[in-house]
């Protein structure tokens, strides 16, 4: 289905028998294809030109290195941190540990991009500390693409995962609600599979710090973690500063490491857009990867047409708020958690979302795209409103 304007065509038709294709995708481990009454997945391909990915992938790879240059810039500058919204409770631990080398400061991250019809392409954010989608991409995606006779560029994700891990070596894997949280759950059952390693699995609400150091409830000390915990609850969290300091002493090593919150703040963004106007820090080429790529972003709202505000630490759309020409707010997300109550707002020039026309009529498409281990690599297709939040459904992605 395409009306030969877009770049992207949506291929084929839903399975008659969905209920059997429900349970395949469960039992490699997607076990949230249904929730509840609501199909999340959509049943159907979404295909780009491979031009348009091999100019994602070079567009990931040159965005990952500008970002990597702008944590050095800000890193032990206590004056951009609050800039970018890092919540002090932290700052201590990001200037207590050297940086670590270059494009390694998350090993686990995701790139949301706006891809219009055009093919334009322009970056919404970076999710580098808790990125979910992962089994959608890793496994599934792999999975449809096959059956629908296409190859998938995802298929390497679980190998760069397992480089990741064989190097970070954690011995405990954990999220929040563990057991009865099927995405976050699914999500780390599915990495530590990949990883090879031998874990424990854990849920966060079940952790404490005795004496700075992290025990589960039968008193077994946790040493190295990769948790789906986004560090900016430390500043919420009634046991945040206790866990802050159970990593700043030693005796918790936590992954991905503390620097991806400098990653991971849109704030980060204004500072890179910032530089950029002020003609800092970046090189010829990376300027222009910052021109063609990078949305005009600000800690205030100075646009004179269209723009989006969301907090500097939002998540599934909670905060984002969209701005017309004049403006005036035009659409705000109702279902997720307003963040920005907590942290600080970045406002940022709105950008083209490609609408695809799916079986459940026309929705938006916001292209993910993962970056393990330092490498660009895994598509991830969310088909939603205007902003991606809780409500976006799960689209295959690939390439024709």
């Amino acid at each position: 289905m395409t009306d030969g304007s877009s770049i992207f065509e949506v291929v084929g038709r839903p399975h008659p028998d969905r209920g059997e294709r429900v349970a395949k995708l469960a039992e490699l481990g997607f076990t949230w294809a249904d929730l509840e009454e609501e199909e999340y997945w959509i049943d159907q391909l979404v295909l780009m030109p491979k031009a348009t990915y091999e100019e994602l992938e070079q567009a990931a790879a040159a965005l990952w290195r500008i970002l990597d240059k702008a944590v050095r810039y800000v890193h032990r500058r206590p004056d951009l941190y609050e800039l970018i919204g890092i919540p002090p409770i932290l700052w201590t631990m990001l200037d207590q540990f050297p940086l670590p080398e270059p494009g390694v400061i998350s090993r686990y991250a995701r790139f949301d991009f706006a891809v219009a019809n055009d093919g334009t392409i322009k970056l919404l954010e970076l999710n580098a500390d808790t990125p979910t989608g992962y089994v959608e991409a890793s496994i599934a995606t792999p999975w449809l693409m096959e059956h629908a006779g296409y190859t998938s560029p995802n298929t390497r994700m679980k190998d760069l995962v397992a480089e990741a891990w064989a190097l970070e070596r954690p011995d405990t894997v954990a999220c929040v609600d563990y057991g009865w949280h099927l995405e976050d759950s699914g999500t780390i059952e599915a990495l530590g599979r990949h990883s090879g390693l031998d874990l424990h699995y854990e849920d966060c609400l079940e952790l404490w710090v005795d004496e700075g150091t992290l025990k589960n409830q039968e008193g077994r000390i946790i040493e190295r973690m990769f948790a789906l915990y986004p560090k900016e609850w430390m500043a919420v969290d009634d046991a945040g500063e206790a866990l802050s300091y159970a990593i700043e002493t030693g005796r918790l090593t936590i992954f991905n490491g503390p620097h991806s919150i400098l990653l991971q703040s849109k704030g980060l963004l204004a500072a890179v857009w910032g530089l950029y106007e002020l003609g800092l820090l970046f090189d010829e080429d990376e300027r222009q990867a910052i021109a063609k790529y990078v949305l005009p972003t600000y800690n205030k709202p100075v646009f004179s047409g269209d723009f989006v505000s969301k907090s500097m630490f939002g998540r599934e759309g909670g905060s984002v708020r969209l701005f017309d020409e004049e403006g005036r707010l035009e659409l705000e997300d109702q279902e997720g958690f307003d963040s920005s109550v907590l942290f600080p707002t970045v406002y940022q020039k709105r950008a083209e979302l490609a609408r695809i026309d799916t079986i459940v009529g026309e929705r938006h498409l916001l292209t993910g795209l993962f970056v393990l281990n330092g490498t660009p690599c895994g598509l991830l297709g969310r088909a939603g409103g205007p902003i991606t939040g809780n409500t976006s459904h799960f689209i295959a992605l690939g390439v024709k």
